[in-house]
């Protein structure tokens, strides 16, 4: 690393250090700095747990433990200035024991670590409750329940270290696992000085960031990937024909929204609003319907600012709808919503007709309400640019 003089036009190496110069440790430094900002590592990734030691008849626990966006559960394993010799076998120990847990398991261990640690972003729902850990792990994986979640299935673990040096026998261990299927990374972490600046540089060094994507083989937990698969395929079929009746049901109606969108298998339909990302949406959940307008444009502080000027005209719009809305900020997110909901055991055909009335009065009621002021807000954010 390098830093560049305009004038001279020249460049001066940025000293690198050591941490045990520095004075850091692996468990009060390195571990939470990954576990409060793990997109260090390249991916999105939710922690559950740290300094895990919850495997049977063993003491020995791992350093960190997160879920990916795939629902694969990764262990990472720190070191400082050197990897050691022995952090490979160490990690696929680790490895081996989680491949074991089970849905329930994860979930719980995870509340324990909210419970514990109680992070602060996104930890508090509209009524100031410590959120659950099965909701935040379906609001992770973008899934409305946890009976369609996929976790750790099969032989779908991944291993991550992270190290300021790794032996040569550490990579090569490394690269002959990636040849077997099993997905492990190298992380080398160097830290800088500048002044009295410290920077710190995370580069993954297996696989190269030009190799291909790793693919792993998952062998998945034959009974509960089962249930998943008929929770699914039931799920999607219930979904499909629902949206065919509630389609058909809004092209003979006044509201115009849905009439050129097409059924299908997801709990969500989005019809536009004439405003670029601010869609006008019906929920379809198990135990609950919902209207939505979602504001999910690429920029957040658009969709903050546009939530904001709404809410200022909070009175008119709630009358004009004929009911109080929900109003979600949601300031730990890039979107924003405004919604109205029902509580109904959706899944029973028998309640179909009165899910689709209460779509029909609702989402016409929250398009009458919210179309005009929106636009305009649009317009206001546009003469701002």
């Amino acid at each position: 690393m390098f830093t560049v003089n305009h004038q001279t036009n020249r460049i001066s190496p940025v000293k690198t250090k050591k941490f045990s110069e520095l004075g850091f440790t692996e468990r009060k430094h390195l571990q939470e700095w990954l576990a409060h900002e793990p997109s260090a590592l390249g991916e999105e990734l939710l922690i559950i747990q740290k300094e895990f030691d919850g495997f049977d008849d063993t003491r020995e626990r791992l350093d960190l433990l997160a879920l990916d966006k795939d629902g694969n559960l990764v262990i990472i394993e720190n070191k400082l200035d050197d990897s050691g010799r022995d952090v490979v076998w160490q990690a696929l120990k680790y490895a081996s024991y989680c491949a074991s847990l089970t849905k329930a398991q994860i979930v719980d261990i995870y509340q324990q670590y909210l419970d514990r640690y109680k992070p602060v972003t996104g930890d508090v729902d509209l009524n100031n409750m410590p959120q659950s850990a099965s909701n935040r792990i379906c609001e992770f994986l973008d899934v409305p329940a946890m009976d369609e979640l996929k976790l750790n299935l099969g032989n779908s673990q991944r291993i991550i270290l992270v190290a300021a040096n790794f032996r040569k026998e550490v990579t090569s261990t490394a690269l002959w696992l990636l040849g077997q299927g099993i997905s492990i990374a190298c992380f080398k972490i160097t830290p800088y000085s500048l002044g009295e600046q410290l920077l710190i540089n995370i580069d993954q060094v297996i696989p190269t960031p030009e190799a291909k994507e790793l693919m792993i083989g998952i062998n998945a937990k034959e009974a509960e990937e089962k249930n998943t698969e008929v929770v699914l395929k039931t799920r999607h079929s219930v979904r499909r024909d629902y949206w065919e009746q509630a389609l058909a049901a809004f092209q003979s109606s006044p509201c115009t929204l849905y009439n050129n969108i097409s059924p299908s298998k997801d709990h969500w339909l989005n019809a536009g609003s004439g405003v670029t990302g601010c869609p006008f949406s019906l929920i379809f959940n198990q135990k609950e319907l919902r209207v939505e307008l979602w504001l999910s444009r690429n920029n957040g502080e658009e969709n903050k600012w546009m939530f904001d000027q709404l809410y200022l005209q909070k009175e008119t719009i709630e009358q004009d709808f004929g009911d109080e809305l929900e109003w979600l900020r949601l300031d730990d997110k890039k979107q924003s919503r405004i919604q109205f909901s029902k509580k109904l055991d959706a899944f029973n055909k028998e309640n179909w007709p009165e899910a689709i009335a209460w779509y029909l009065e609702h989402m016409t009621r929250l398009e009458q309400a919210l179309q005009s002021h929106l636009q305009s807000v649009a317009q206001a954010l546009k003469d701002r640019e």
